[in-house]
């Protein structure tokens, strides 16, 4: 499966997913204002803080070597037409034995609104089931997310159940939330 994990471009209509450039200051410039964004933080504490720009080279970084490595693929969503950034996809915790990964989004605050997030995850989910051969991906969110939940189910992402204290609160590694899982199998066929 690691094969086909090749770094390469997804399009579809007005989108264009390329991998992100780690030598690019206007990709870790865009992560950073991605990662430091106040809706993005209310809802997401990364394991590894996104403060600074020396952070998301960084983070660029090991993304890169993690795709080499077939554990991690990660886009840089952007608009087709001026390849303005527009966002964040990835399937990370690729399990080649299971065929399994989770996926993540984000969008930037002025493309928001736009159905950015929604075809950016169906790009990406139809070609981690087609070309890179998964069987299941998993996407959480935190309880109270409204939104993300409903690019999930739009998606064809069914609800399974609650994880409990299975996030970091908003900003604090020391406290607990819980979120909402959602999966998506190959043979769900694609989203309606």
């Amino acid at each position: 499966m690691t094969d086909q994990l090749v770094p390469t471009e997804l399009r579809a209509a007005d989108l264009l997913l390329r991998p992100w450039r780690p030598d690019s200051t206007s990709d870790a410039e865009a992560v950073l204002r991605g990662f430091t964004d106040p809706e993005f933080q209310r809802w997401n504490t990364p394991q590894q803080p996104i403060e600074t720009f020396a952070d998301a080279q960084a983070m660029l970084q090991r993304q890169a070597q993690r795709w080499m490595r077939g554990e991690q693929a990660s886009y840089c969503v952007t608009d087709a037409a001026s390849g303005a950034v527009l966002g964040h996809v990835s399937l990370n915790s690729i399990q080649p034995p299971t065929r399994s990964a989770a996926v993540g989004y984000w969008v930037l605050p002025e493309a928001r609104g736009r159905g950015v997030a929604p075809r950016a995850l169906e790009l990406i989910s139809t070609w981690g089931f087609g070309t890179a051969g998964l069987h299941r991906i998993e996407l959480d969110h935190a309880v109270g997310h409204e939104l993300s939940c409903r690019v999930a189910k739009r998606c064809g992402y069914l609800y399974e159940g609650t994880l409990r204290g299975a996030m970091f609160e908003s900003n604090n590694r020391n406290a607990f939330r819980d979120a909402h899982l959602h999966a998506r199998l190959a043979g769900d066929g694609p989203a309606s």
